[in-house]
């Protein structure tokens, strides 16, 4: 049983495409190319060349999950894994919005 082949990153497509893109240019520019021959073989070395840099960027490691067998067995000294306990914070009263009247000393 073969696995499948896993899709190409952002990072390849991007890379890949940049790379035929300004490639072509740099060589369709330099070379002055203007028979379709020519530019049919520039064009087939830069998708060439597209590939080529797609594939060098590195494939994203795959997430690997140890076997059941390798999973160390529980001592007796070990303590259980507890989920922590959050403390609940109970908002701030608010005060009423309403001003308290001032009392000031009445006059002599």
């Amino acid at each position: 049983m073969s696995r499948p082949m896993p899709r190409p990153t952002v990072a390849q497509l991007s890379y890949g495409s940049a790379t035929v893109i300004c490639s072509t240019l740099a060589m369709l520019l330099l070379s002055q190319a203007s028979s379709p021959p020519g530019i049919a073989v520039i064009a087939l070395a830069a998708l060439g060349l597209g590939l080529l840099v797609a594939l060098t960027v590195p494939w994203p490691k795959p997430a690997s999950t140890p076997p059941a067998s390798a999973a160390p067995a529980p001592s007796a000294h070990t303590r259980p894994v507890v989920p922590a306990q959050r403390k609940v914070v109970a908002p701030v009263p608010v005060r009423d919005p309403s001003p308290t009247p001032v009392r000031e000393p009445a006059g002599p």
